[in-house]
C-alpha cells in the first residue's frame, strides 16, 4: 500500500513538473515572441524619437470675414486643440467609460487584462469589455492596424502595448489625453474631438456641455452604431450609460445624472462636405487660390492645404452670402416655373431631338462609348435604354425615378443657371459669391470660369469713352434705325414697338433706356479702338471683338472681370482687383501672409467723367430700364445700375452700383443653344435684377449692413450738373419730319 502511494506521489510530481516546465516554456516563448516584436521582426515599431515628433494630419479651415467657419480642406477631418480646451466633464466621461485606472497604470493595465482574460476566455462573458488603455488606443490611432487576421491581431496588440509603454515615458498623462482626443475617429472621416463637436453640435470643444461630451465619448465604442444622427435612441442610451459611469467614479452627483439623463440630444449637425454647405463655389475658388499660393513659395515651405492645418481668413460676409443664397433659391424657383410654362409642350428639350443628341455628345459617357468603337446611333440607343434608378434634382425637391442617360440629359438641360457676385469697390473684398444653382450637380463656376456676352452692361464703357473723348452728355442722337453699308448691311434695332423715327435722345436718356441704335452711334463718336483701350484700362483683360456690335455687348466677359471694371466708377476712374483671401495663418495662429488689394495706379477716366456716368446710371434706376427697383421693390437706396439682355434672349444681366457695393447677376442656360422664349421673361430687368433687389431688401432690414446700404454717392460738381442739364428727348423739327420717310431705312457707312 505504501509502495503504491509513493509511486502515485512520484507520478503526480512528474506531471506537475512537466506542466510547470510547459508553462515556463510557454512563458519563455511568449517572452521571445514579445522580444521579436520589440526588435521589429514582425514589423517596425516607432522609436521614442519618432513618437515624440509625430505630426497630425490636420484639416485646413476656411473662415468668413465675420469669423464663421464655412469649410475645410482635408484628407482627414481633424482640428487639434490643446488640453486647456477640454472641459473637465469631457475628461471625466472619457476616463469613466474607457479607462478608469488611467492615472494609475503606465500604459498597460495588467489588472484589466487579467479581468478581461478571466471573464472573456474562462467564463465566456463577452460583455466584460476590452483591456486596452487609452494609451494603447492612442497607439492604435497613431499606427492603425493594416490586416485583420488572428495572427496579426496578437502581434498588433503586443505592438500597441510596447508603443503605449514608450508613449507613457515620453508624454505626461495630460499630453496623452490631448493626443488621444485629437486623433480618435468619430466615423465619417471625422477625427478628433474638435471636428466632432463642430459636426454634431456646431460648437467648439471648449464650449461643449457635460451631456454633449458624454454623447461624443459614447460614440467611441461604435462610431456608426452610436452615431446620434443615424441612431438617436441608441446614442441616447449609450450617453446615459456614460453618465452613470461618471457617477460610479464620483465625477458627478446622482442628482446630476438624473437631470442630464432627461436632456434630449439637441444636435446641430453640420456636414463640412465639399459639395454641401454655404458658398461652395467660393470655397472651391479659395482652394484653387491656396494651391497657387503654395506653389509660388518656390519650395520654401512644405505647407499642404489638406494636411497642414492652415487657417484661411476670407473676405466673404457670411450673413450676406446666406441671404443671397436664400434669395437665389426663391427667385430661381419662380423663374424656372415661368420659363418652363412659357415654352410649354414645345420646349426644345422636349422636341428638338438633334439638339439633345448634340448635348449628349459633350458628355463623358458618350465619349467613353465612342472610344470603344460604337457608332453614334448605337451610342444614342444605349444612352436611351440604360434605365436605372436615378436621383433627379429640382427646385421642388429631389426625386428618385427610373430613367436613362438621355432622360437625365433632357431633365438637366432645361434648368436656368446663375452667377451672382458682390464686391466692396473701396477695398476689393468679395462679399458674396454664387457660382451656380447647385455645386454638386453643376461644378462649372459662372463667376470665374464662364465667359458670356454681357449685352447692354457693356454700354456704360462705350459712353464713358465718348465722354472722355469730349462728347458732351447733352449731345443728342437720333433713335432712327440705320443700315451700315460697310458692315454687310448690319442694322441694329431697338426693342419694343415705340415709334422713334423722329426722336432724338440725350446720352443720359439713351443709356438709361438702353437704346441700341444710339449706343452704336455713341460708339462711332468714341471710336472702337478707344473703347477697347478703355475696357482694358478698367480691368478687362480678355480680348474683345473689334466690331461695331461691341456697343451692344457682344463681347464675352467673365462676371468677376466685369465687376472689376465697374469698381472704376466708385473710385474716380481707378479699378481695384476683387480679392478672396485676407490672410493665412498656420495651425498655431501665426500669421503667414496677408493680402490687400490696392487701387490701380492709372486712372482709366477722370473724376468728372465718373460723376457723369454715375448720374446717368442712377437715371437707369430712377426712370429707365431698372425702374422696377423703385416702383416694384421699393428700394430707396442710392443706386446706379445697368440692365442687359443679349441677342435671342440668351443671357440676362443686371449690374448694381452703390458707394460700397458692385453687385452683378447673370441668368441663363448652360447650353448656349437655348434662350428664354421671349424678352418679357428673359430681359435683365425680369430675370437678373430681382436677385439684387430681393437681396438688398433683406440687407435694408438689418442695421448691421448700414455701412453698405446707407451711404450716398458724393454730390456731383456744379460743372457736372450743368453738363447734364438738358431735356432728355428732342423731337425732329417740322421741316426735318417733312422730308424724312419713317418707313425707309437710312443707310450709311460706319465710321468708328
Amino acid at each position: 500500500m505504501k509502495k503504491k502511494t509513493r509511486k502515485s506521489v512520484k507520478r503526480k510530481r512528474s506531471i506537475l513538473k512537466i506542466i510547470g516546465l510547459g508553462i515556463l516554456g510557454l512563458f519563455g516563448l511568449f517572452l521571445i515572441f514579445i522580444g521579436s516584436v520589440n526588435i521589429g521582426l514582425w514589423g517596425k515599431i516607432p522609436s521614442k524619437k519618432e513618437l515624440s515628433n509625430f505630426q497630425y494630419q490636420m484639416a485646413s479651415e476656411v473662415y468668413s470675414a465675420d469669423s464663421v467657419l464655412i469649410g475645410k480642406y482635408y484628407l482627414y477631418d481633424r482640428q487639434p486643440v490643446s488640453f486647456t480646451d477640454f472641459p473637465e466633464d469631457l475628461i471625466h466621461a472619457l476616463i469613466a467609460i474607457e479607462d478608469e485606472r488611467f492615472y494609475e497604470h503606465s500604459g498597460v493595465d495588467i489588472r484589466s487584462l487579467i479581468r478581461v482574460g478571466i471573464k472573456t476566455v474562462l467564463l465566456g462573458d463577452n460583455s466584460s469589455g476590452g483591456g486596452s488603455t487609452l494609451t494603447q488606443q492612442l497607439a492604435k490611432n497613431l499606427y492603425p492596424r493594416r490586416e485583420r487576421n488572428k495572427t496579426n491581431i496578437v502581434v498588433d496588440k503586443v505592438k500597441e502595448m510596447i508603443i503605449a509603454k514608450r508613449l507613457e515615458k515620453i508624454f505626461t498623462k495630460d499630453e496623452i489625453l490631448t493626443n488621444y482626443l485629437n486623433t480618435v475617429s468619430f466615423g465619417d472621416n471625422t477625427f478628433g474631438i474638435e471636428s466632432a463637436a463642430l459636426k454634431f453640435f456646431n460648437t467648439r470643444t471648449k464650449n461643449i456641455t457635460a451631456t454633449q461630451g458624454a454623447t461624443l465619448v459614447g460614440m467611441l465604442k461604435a462610431t456608426y452604431g452610436y452615431n446620434p444622427r443615424i441612431f438617436p435612441e441608441k446614442s441616447l442610451g449609450r450617453r446615459n450609460l456614460v453618465l452613470r459611469a461618471m457617477y460610479n467614479n464620483d465625477f458627478i452627483s446622482e442628482e446630476q445624472v438624473a437631470n442630464y439623463s432627461q436632456e434630449s440630444l439637441n444636435l446641430d449637425y453640420r456636414e463640412f462636405d465639399y459639395n454641401a454647405g454655404i458658398a461652395p463655389y467660393f470655397r472651391e475658388e479659395v482652394r484653387k487660390e491656396m494651391l497657387r499660393w503654395i506653389a509660388e513659395q518656390n519650395g520654401d515651405t512644405d505647407y499642404n492645404i489638406y494636411t497642414s492645418g492652415l487657417k484661411i481668413y476670407t473676405t466673404l460676409n457670411y450673413k450676406m452670402q446666406k441671404l443671397a443664397e436664400e434669395v437665389m433659391t426663391e427667385h430661381m424657383t419662380n423663374l424656372q416655373n415661368s420659363f418652363e410654362k412659357s415654352y410649354g409642350s414645345n420646349a426644345p428639350w422636349l422636341k428638338d431631338k438633334k439638339l439633345m443628341e448634340k448635348i449628349a455628345k459633350r458628355t463623358s459617357t458618350y465619349k467613353r462609348l465612342q472610344k470603344s468603337g460604337l457608332s453614334h446611333e448605337q451610342i444614342i440607343d444605349s444612352l436611351s435604354n440604360d434605365k436605372q434608378p436615378r436621383i433627379f434634382n429640382s427646385w421642388d425637391g429631389d426625386k428618385e425615378i427610373s430613367a436613362s442617360t438621355m432622360d437625365s440629359i433632357q431633365h438637366y438641360t432645361k434648368f436656368l443657371n446663375t452667377g451672382s457676385l458682390a464686391v466692396d469697390p473701396t477695398n476689393g473684398d468679395i462679399l458674396v459669391w454664387i457660382g451656380g444653382i447647385n455645386f454638386e450637380q453643376y461644378k462649372y463656376d459662372h463667376i470665374s470660369q464662364s465667359k458670356r456676352q454681357v449685352g447692354s452692361t457693356f454700354k456704360p464703357i462705350v459712353y464713358t469713352t465718348a465722354v472722355e473723348q469730349g462728347v458732351s452728355p447733352c449731345t443728342y442722337f437720333s433713335a432712327e434705325e440705320i443700315e451700315y453699308d460697310n458692315l454687310k448691311g448690319w442694322s441694329p434695332s431697338n426693342s419694343g414697338n415705340k415709334d422713334e423715327a423722329y426722336l432724338n435722345y440725350s446720352m443720359e436718356e439713351g443709356l438709361s433706356n438702353s437704346i441700341n441704335t444710339i449706343a452704336v452711334k455713341v460708339l462711332e463718336q468714341a471710336g472702337i479702338d478707344n473703347v477697347l483701350t478703355m475696357a482694358k484700362d478698367m480691368g478687362i483683360e480678355d480680348k474683345l471683338p473689334k466690331e461695331a456690335s461691341i456697343a451692344l455687348g457682344t463681347g464675352e466677359i467673365k462676371i468677376i472681370d466685369l465687376a472689376q471694371a465697374y469698381t472704376s466708377y466708385a473710385n474716380n476712374g481707378k479699378h481695384i482687383q476683387p480679392n478672396l483671401i485676407k490672410g493665412i495663418s498656420n495651425h498655431k495662429d501665426s500669421v503667414l501672409v496677408e493680402f490687400k488689394s490696392e487701387l490701380n495706379k492709372k486712372s482709366a477716366f477722370s473724376k468728372e467723367t465718373s460723376q457723369i456716368m454715375i448720374e446717368m446710371m442712377k437715371s437707369t434706376v430712377n426712370s429707365g430700364t431698372a425702374a422696377r427697383l423703385r416702383n416694384t421693390y421699393g428700394l430707396k437706396n442710392d443706386i446706379a445700375g445697368k440692365t442687359g439682355t443679349t441677342q435671342n434672349n440668351k443671357d440676362a444681366w443686371f449690374v448694381a452700383l452703390t458707394p460700397k457695393l458692385v453687385h452683378i447677376t447673370w441668368v441663363g442656360l448652360d447650353q448656349h443653344e437655348i434662350g428664354f422664349s421671349n424678352t418679357s421673361i428673359g430681359q435683365g430687368a425680369n430675370a437678373a435684377l430681382p436677385l439684387f433687389a430681393l437681396w438688398m431688401q433683406e440687407l435694408n432690414k438689418d442695421k448691421d449692413f448700414d455701412i453698405y446700404t446707407r451711404p450716398n454717392f458724393p454730390k456731383p460738381s456744379a460743372a457736372v450738373q450743368e453738363a447734364l442739364n438738358c431735356d432728355p428727348v428732342k423731337r425732329d423739327g417740322f421741316f426735318k419730319r417733312l422730308f424724312k420717310n419713317p418707313n425707309k431705312k437710312k443707310s450709311k457707312k460706319f465710321n468708328g
